[in-house]
């Protein structure tokens, strides 16, 4: 089990902010493209935003973009998922993954199915 560790969650009004964290110690984020994920009860997991590893690329689905932006400090091993105009429906858990390329997040994550994530809640 890779130890993955999100942070940054918490409970929000409609309209607030959140900037999440993730972080996994013992495990590089250079060279590799990183995704931020979420997934509520009775629903697969949805890939939200994912980052090249060179920054230069970034992927955002449809229900989030012009509000959420992801960012990387490989520096500091950190990827970060900045959150703003927060509705209700973007409430669910987040969680991190690492691939070598975007198009594999979905398919061959190197952290299987992520680590416990950070719970984002959302009040209307």
């Amino acid at each position: 089990q890779v130890n993955v560790v999100e942070s940054g969650g918490g409970l929000v009004q409609a309209g607030g902010s959140l900037r999440l964290s993730c972080a996994a110690p013992g495990h590089t984020f250079n060279g590799y493209a990183m995704g931020w994920f979420r997934r509520t009860p009775g629903q697969e997991s949805e890939l939200v935003a994912a980052i090249n590893w060179a920054a230069s690329s970034t992927y955002y689905t449809n229900s989030v973009k012009g509000r959420f932006t992801i960012s990387r400090d490989d520096a500091k091993n950190t990827v970060y998922l900045q959150m703003n105009s927060l509705k209700a429906e973007d409430t669910a858990v987040y969680y991190c993954n690492r691939a070598h390329t975007i198009e594999l997040l979905t398919t061959q994550p190197d952290f299987g199915s992520g680590g416990q994530g950070t719970q984002v809640t959302v009040s209307s």
